[in-house]
């Protein structure tokens, strides 16, 4: 290797740093809220910089600026310093790769596992050029480094991506893969290269963390090759799949359900259903205290043995978690309607026996019940995942009373806000200026230490903490000075008001602290403020190292913003939508990548894969290859355009086409994009034992299920096929039912009505096209008209016989 490992360093000009540099330490010197990055290290002075102060600095190091790095600090000088740089928590990808560009000019060469191993916590910065040129057998050897392996957490999703491929090339078949892949980068493995085979390692397997969509592949495999299923960990019972419980023995099936409530694992409100479904097939099941709690939100009180009273049904159902149905769904209303019921609270008092009973179901009380009666279960509400703005408004008036055994929030303590933190959301601004200040923000600075609190929530708590009236203030207050220990504290949003914050924060520290900055839960007028500082320092568009730096900014920026950037990278595709923008903006955001001359490669898929997948044009959608596909994460396009999933659909067929033969494997690929499938691929799946369920069903293309006849549904639907007739008012599933023969809906045994009688001539589709009226109309129509002709030709054939 030459002094250039990887054929492909960047020169920065040098010029350029410098007038950066020069007016950076002019506005430091303009600045009394200025505190220089590294305390003792005067921006300016690139000669106080030796081998020993970079040792000495440990975390501080954190605060030099790419400009330093650049200009200051010689590369041997960096060389020497590794083994004390490369253990900094927290460098930034900008920084940790201005150091390795000194580095690799110097001549530091990565020839085995221990040298890239060396560069520790400086991986963040490593390009994926950079790591594409390193040999697959030397990226092996360095994970088996576990303090390396450790580091791989913080690197960006692209290049997670590319370890990952090539700890594929470097490993012999999947045990070796699962072996050496660090917990970090197993979410990145590819779904379609989790195949067990005949011969695995279960503790291996055992031991990672595996996604649902990669469990699900894995767990069919599994189950079939190990006896003892209480010996799987949740991390891989997570994965179970309808078709599977559907092939199982009774007795199997029910020591899996006791592993599954044993071992608390987590399941989806599909994999619920399904298991459900499935006890039933065995009569009124048994040994209902071993079973997963959330599995009695699909059990109905009539489905349980005979001993079982409404009460010891209604506890069940309290103790799970309702969350994983949608709030306010006809579900959970039956649900919260049934207990009532039997508790026979038929006015607004509900007891403190009864809210026990209740359980999590208190979380769908109304604002009446609330008003009338919650103070008796006013910390039964702590554990609720949201509330409607009836229920928010409710909880406020009820806490700022002081009808509650907390007392007004005036008189409130350390304890009162412990049992009240789940509620510390809905909290409004006369409840906040209430709690005495000296309670509320050293409790508030200790919980958020303990506590992750979505950013938009603790912004809301910021701005009911600001007072409700500003003042303009002529320059910054003495005793505002920004300080690094202020840039360091998480809540800086409470310290600083709209105003306060326009005035201490300069443009020379927003740059420098931009990504830590923009992490914090400031309030909406104070992302303003930082936007319009940005604004005005990059009057013609954003670069691209602010662009990933901007995290809340993003929710201020506008389409015509965006139509100023210009960023190609997929690392700062995943950062913007990391962020979660609203379609319009994210929209622009992606077409802005691709314009760019982004591609969409499977770490750029991931990034607009869940909620965004429908923004890309045909354009972009042809653009994507089988492979990007197959190395993608699971693609949600139930909700696209037609046109999406038409074009999607022939890609992971043939990217998946190696797994063709292999069920439930395939079908697992396939199913998110099987809304572009054609009737004649729905009929082979139907074959294959899938147990589709209904929401899947609905999404298909309506041209391809009208061709299905109720015996090829039937075999589709599996144990889901009694969901038709729940379903049957759906337009979707009517539009079926009224096109199929009524003696075959009969076969289904679910009760259908509406199909055709025996006798009735079914008119094809091209010639209803040519009437108008509803598709069912026009049917009935066109059968009526040709009946008496089909009666006439009966007689006159038996009359000439």
């Amino acid at each position: 290797m030459g002094r250039d490992p990887f054929g492909i360093m960047l020169r920065r000009s040098r010029v350029f740093a410098c007038i950066v540099m020069a007016g950076w330490v002019m506005a430091a010197a303009a600045s009394s809220a200025l505190k220089l990055p590294v305390a003792g290290l005067p921006g300016s002075q690139c000669d106080t910089f030796s081998p020993a102060i970079l040792n000495s600095l440990g975390q501080k190091a954190l605060g030099l600026s790419v400009q330093q790095i650049e200009n200051c600090i010689p590369g041997n000088m960096l060389a020497s310093s590794l083994p004390s740089l490369s253990k900094v928590q927290g460098w930034d990808p900008e920084q940790a790769g201005a150091i390795l560009e000194k580095l690799f000019s110097f001549g530091y060469q990565i020839q085995d596992g221990q040298s890239l191993a060396a560069l520790g916590s400086l991986v963040v910065g490593l390009s994926h050029t950079s790591l594409e040129s390193i040999p697959a057998q030397v990226v092996l050897d360095a994970v088996k480094v576990p303090s390396f392996a450790k580091q791989l957490e913080t690197v960006p999703p692209t290049l997670k991506t590319a370890f990952v491929e090539k700890l594929v090339a470097s490993t012999a078949g999947f045990n070796d893969l699962v072996k050496y892949t660090p917990d970090s980068l197993v979410p990145y493995l590819p779904k379609s290269l989790l195949v067990p085979g005949d011969t695995f390692n279960i503790q291996d397997l055992n031991d990672k963390p595996w996604t649902p969509e990669q469990a699900a592949m894995l767990f069919p495999d599994i189950i079939k090759r190990v006896p003892e299923i209480h010996s799987l960990s949740p991390s891989i019972l997570q994965g179970v799949t309808c078709a599977v419980a559907a092939d199982m023995a009774d007795e199997r099936f029910q020591q899996l359900l006791s592993v599954l409530g044993q071992k608390n694992v987590q399941l989806s409100e599909e994999q619920l259903s399904c298991l459900a479904k499935r006890v039933l097939l065995s009569g009124p099941p048994e040994d209902l205290n071993n079973y997963p709690k959330d599995l009695f939100l699909f059990l109905r009180p009539s489905d349980l043995a005979a001993g079982e009273n409404c009460k010891e049904y209604v506890t069940r159902v309290g103790k799970a978690n309702i969350d994983v149905l949608e709030k306010d769904s006809p579900q959970r209303k039956q649900l919260l309607s049934e207990a009532l019921a039997c508790l026979d609270i038929h006015d607004l008092q509900v007891t403190k026996e009864d809210a026990a009973i209740l359980g999590h179901l208190v979380c769908d009380l109304g604002a009446d019940y609330i008003t009338a009666s919650g103070n008796n279960f006013l910390t039964q509400l702590n554990q609720c995942q949201s509330f409607t703005p009836e229920q928010i408004k409710a909880i406020q008036a009820l806490l700022s009373s002081g009808r509650t055994s907390f007392g007004l929030p005036s008189t409130w303590s350390t304890s009162t806000l412990e049992k009240l933190s789940g509620l510390l959301p809905v909290f409004d601004h006369s409840i906040l200026q209430s709690i005495p200040a000296g309670v509320l923000k050293p409790w508030l600075k200790d919980f958020l230490h303990h506590t992750h609190m979505p950013t938009e929530q603790l912004a809301s708590v910021v701005k009911n903490l600001h007072p409700s009236r500003l003042k303009r203030n002529s320059g910054c207050p003495a005793d505002k000075t920004i300080t690094q220990e202020m840039l360091d504290d998480e809540l800086m949003p409470l310290y600083y008001n709209n105003e306060e914050l326009r005035q201490c924060l300069d443009d020379a520290t927003l740059q420098a602290n931009l990504n830590k900055i923009s992490s914090y839960a400031f309030t909406e007028e104070q992302l303003m403020v930082l936007k319009e500082k940005l604004d005005r320092i990059y009057p013609t568009g954003y670069p691209d190292s602010v662009i990933r730096s901007m995290g809340g900014i993003l929710s201020l920026v506008t389409p015509e913003d965006i139509k100023k950037w210009k960023f190609s990278s997929p690392d700062t595709l995943v950062a913007l939508l990391d962020n979660a923008p609203d379609d319009e903006v994210a929209r622009e955001i992606i077409q802005q990548y691709g314009k760019s001359g982004g591609q969409f490669d499977a770490t750029a898929l991931d990034a607009v894969g869940g909620r965004y997948m429908c923004s890309l044009t045909q354009g972009q959608l042809k653009t994507i290859t089988e492979k990007a596909i197959k190395s993608a994460k699971t693609l949600n396009i139930g909700g696209c355009p037609q046109t999406t999933k038409d074009i999607l659909y022939p890609k992971a067929k043939r990217a998946y086409s190696d797994r063709h033969n292999e069920f439930p494997a395939y079908y697992n690929l396939i199913k998110p994009y099987l809304g572009g499938a054609p009737g004649e691929d729905l009929r082979a799946l139907s074959k294959n034992n899938v147990n589709m369920d209904i929401n899947t069903f609905k999404g298909l293309r309506k041209d391809a299920v009208m061709q299905l006849k109720p015996t090829d549904v039937k075999h589709l639907l599996g144990m889901n096929v009694a969901e038709l007739k729940t379903q049957e008012n759906d337009p979707f599933v009517r539009d079926w039912i009224v096109k199929q023969k009524q003696s075959e809906l009969d076969s289904l045994g679910l009760g259908l009505r509406g199909g055709i009688p025996d006798g009735y001539i079914v008119v094809p589709d091209e010639e209803k096209k040519q009437t108008s009226g509803a598709p069912r109309a026009a049917t009935i129509a066109h059968l009526l008209h040709l009946f008496p002709a089909f009666l006439l030709t009966l007689l006159l054939a038996s009359f000439l016989s």
